[in-house]
């Protein structure tokens, strides 16, 4: 099916359970949203602060780290080199463990001047600080849970990952709630309660794909290495999956960046664009819906040596989430209030958000586009312009907002017609990259 079957018809079957699991995850971050904001603007504020930490979290352990292993295991499989394969596979595990390390001691250790750097102050910082120590404390389990879920999805198993993050996002909705709300005689914990419950979460669904990959019967057996943990394999995982977390850290950086001009307007202004990018946040996980599909299509199709056909699979899929987007963003551009108000009634915060949208709708589209053409990209194992892209968007963003504020005093209005202008940037060379060498099997 992944080298003969009809295209179209593969990646939507293929997809089917991402993209339940990416719906799934967006109603998780709907209500972490709306339980917090019953705690206040200030909650919500701190919430805005630590979402772009939480979500490079999610990007690089199941997009970015998560892609380079589901390029490996599919390109060796594509191969016939079922050994590699599961070398790969225990390689990956080690990996997790080291990135989660990373993860809780950077946002752990130095998360007050991190998001203090980026606006936050008083009670605002406090509050983020206490959810990001929650979190990434028990970072392990995404770590764990997303790496185990890229194993799997390289192997073209994309029913077990996508259900059983499904069914352990069910349980987490309502324990965000108890958690933070205090609710059925569970402890209050405020704002670190969405964090608790994230963690409880994906520890359940690592046990539950840890079965998939140990047992008899499993597709592919995770396993102690039979020539022990050898550098090749660890670099076949990290020249894809490096490479895109630094993307992740580029994408994640243009956020991160205007958050903190936004900044110098307060905490409403803050809360209000953190609210319209959680938005633009969101179509990463619907690109990905389609993405890891495409990941492991392009692998497993470059490594069979068609690269017409892996050319053919990553476009269509790559249409299919432009297409999903543009629809999303041409909604919230005409009726912003149907995802803003969803979250706060404060005049600036929604003043903020609305302008936000209306600029930045417009062109969900070629993000979608573009996030597609990045995921499947990883397939072929060559990530230079993945990350070409991405600078272009950060520069274009980033030095055209200061631009726009300094020099010409545009405001918020010019700062988001950059980040607009940023989006297409990044969506045209993506498209470009798909004429290149790594795509046509030549040198």
């Amino acid at each position: 099916m992944m080298l003969t079957g009809p295209i179209v018809p593969t990646i939507l079957t293929l997809a089917a359970p991402n993209v339940l699991n990416v719906a799934m995850q967006s109603l998780v971050s709907i209500s972490d949203s709306w339980f917090v904001a019953q705690l206040g603007l200030v909650d919500l504020a701190a919430l805005a602060l630590v979402f772009p930490t939480q979500m490079a979290l999610g990007q690089m352990s199941a997009g970015a780290m998560g892609g380079g292993i589901s390029s490996s295991v599919a390109r060796a499989l594509g191969a016939g080199n079922r050994a590699a394969a599961e070398a790969a596979a225990a390689h990956a595990l080690v990996i997790a463990l080291g990135m989660a390390a990373l993860f809780a001691i950077v946002l752990v250790g130095f998360g007050r001047p991190i998001y203090g750097a980026l606006g936050g102050s008083g009670g605002a910082l406090d509050r983020a600080v206490a959810f990001s120590t929650v979190l990434f404390l028990g970072c392990f389990a995404p770590w764990i849970a997303n790496t185990l879920a890229s194993v799997l999805r390289g192997t073209g198993d994309m029913r077990t990952p996508g259900y059983a993050l499904v069914a352990t996002a069910a349980l987490q909705i309502p324990l965000s709630g108890a958690l933070t709300l205090g609710w059925l005689g569970l402890p209050k914990l405020g704002i670190a309660g969405p964090a608790a419950a994230a963690v409880t979460s994906f520890t359940l669904a690592a046990l539950w794909m840890l079965m998939r990959l140990v047992g008899p019967h499993a597709a592919l057996r995770l396993h102690w290495p039979k020539d022990g943990f050898r550098w090749a394999s660890f670099r076949d995982i990290l020249k894809v999956g490096l490479v895109a977390c630094l993307v992740v850290i580029l994408t994640n950086g243009t956020v991160l960046l205007v958050t903190g001009l936004i900044g110098r307007a307060g905490d409403a202004a803050i809360a209000g664009y953190g609210i319209g990018s959680r938005l633009e946040y969101m179509l990463v996980p619907i690109s990905f819906g389609i993405g890891a599909t495409l990941t492991a299509l392009v692998g497993t199709n470059i490594g069979a040596r068609q690269h017409e056909r892996a050319q053919r699979v990553a476009w269509s899929g790559a249409l299919m989430a432009g297409a999903i987007a543009a629809t999303i963003g041409i909604v919230v551009a005409i009726q912003p209030d149907l995802w803003l108000g969803l979250f706060t009634r404060h005049p600036d915060a929604l003043a903020s958000g609305r302008t936000y949208l209306h600029i930045v709708g417009p062109v969900y589209g070629f993000f979608g586009l573009a996030m597609a053409l990045y995921f499947a990209s990883q397939g072929t194992g060559e990530m230079v312009w993945p990350v070409m892209a991405n600078l272009c968007r950060i520069l274009i963003a980033v030095c055209g907002s200061l631009f726009a504020l300094d020099v010409m005093g545009w405001g918020l209005h010019g700062l988001f017609v950059f980040v607009a202008l940023g989006i297409v940037s990044f969506s045209a060379v993506l498209a470009f990259s798909t004429t290149r060498p790594a795509w046509r099997g030549t040198s």
